[in-house]
């Protein structure tokens, strides 16, 4: 069974929210044999990630960069999965008051030193998230879910 690692800070309500959805979406009846492993930012370690086939990852926008949670998980893990982690997927969500563009190009940066492929394009959102920013959402878990599968 593929394994899809979900880290995610989720601190307000929006962003539970948006956590949500793409979970529904990664875990939708016709994604078959993966298996969903979430981690909180903080709480995500390089062994989840060296033992994950492909992620999803999930963000505030804070001052215009992603949330000091998710910049401590890629410090952690970025060295000992750099060689080891190459090509696999990935998608991911932001979520800001009034800006994502510089959590964007940080999750750019980051991803692509690691060498990860983006399957999904970003969903980015201000405000709060409306029906059809919840159905990117899905689309999005569903989407990186299904590469993963056999």
């Amino acid at each position: 069974m593929a394994t899809l690692l979900f880290v995610h800070h989720t601190p307000s309500p929006s962003m539970q929210a948006m956590f949500e959805a793409v979970l529904a979406g990664a875990k939708h009846p016709d994604i078959e044999g993966v298996d969903v492993v979430r981690r909180p930012a903080l709480g995500a370690t390089a062994a989840d990630v060296l033992a994950a086939d492909g992620y999803l990852l999930g963000t505030p926008a804070n001052l215009g960069s992603m949330s000091g949670a998710l910049k401590h998980f890629f410090d952690t893990v970025y060295y000992p999965c750099l060689d080891s982690t190459r090509g696999r997927p990935f998608g991911a969500y932001v979520h800001g008051n009034n800006d994502t563009a510089g959590t964007a190009r940080q999750l750019a940066s980051i991803t692509t030193g690691l060498g990860w492929t983006q399957v999904a394009d970003l969903v980015l959102l201000t405000g709060e998230p409306d029906k059809a920013a919840l159905e990117a959402l899905q689309e999005l878990g569903a989407t990186v879910a299904a590469t993963l599968m056999d």
